[in-house]
């Protein structure tokens, strides 16, 4: 399981031209699932983005959580974050799970993340074609895989 955070001071999803989800201070996270990833990766990096401490304190220091600043939280399928770039220039995307693996795990990172931050969390939709809007606030983007736990 691999994910994009992105601090945001906003950020949108759209579908077909019309406005599906939204928020204002937090976090984007953009989700990519593959075929080896396990419900027990779902609990681990969802307990690691809640309480990533990149956001500004009084004194302007990283040491907030998004739980800590009672931000909002996006979630986005990004199937295209386990490409392949290893041959020729177009990318494989083998490695991403096929829907039947993929939803189960996605419903389950949504709702773990939301037990556990104590915060609603938007979503895109699953497998659609999204436009996603973001204005990225530092920027702050870090990129995690639970395959690099140890």
């Amino acid at each position: 399981m691999r994910v994009v955070i992105q601090r945001v001071s906003q950020a949108s999803v759209t579908i077909n031209n019309q406005t599906f989800s939204a928020i204002q201070n937090g976090l984007l996270i953009l989700l990519g699932i593959e075929d080896l990833d396990q419900f027990e990766d779902v609990e681990w990096i969802c307990n690691k983005i809640v309480n990533l401490r990149i956001f500004n304190d009084k004194n302007g220091v990283m040491n907030l959580s998004v739980k800590d600043i009672s931000g909002e939280i996006l979630v986005v399928s990004q199937f295209t974050l386990h490409a392949s770039t290893k041959k020729g220039n177009r990318p494989s995307y083998s490695r991403a799970s096929k829907p039947e693996i993929a939803i189960p795990l996605y419903e389950s990172f949504i709702k773990t993340l939301t037990s556990i931050a104590s915060l609603p969390v938007k979503t895109g939709q699953f497998g659609a074609d999204m436009k996603v809007n973001l204005l990225n606030d530092g920027p702050v983007t870090i990129v995690m895989d639970t395959k690099n736990k140890e």
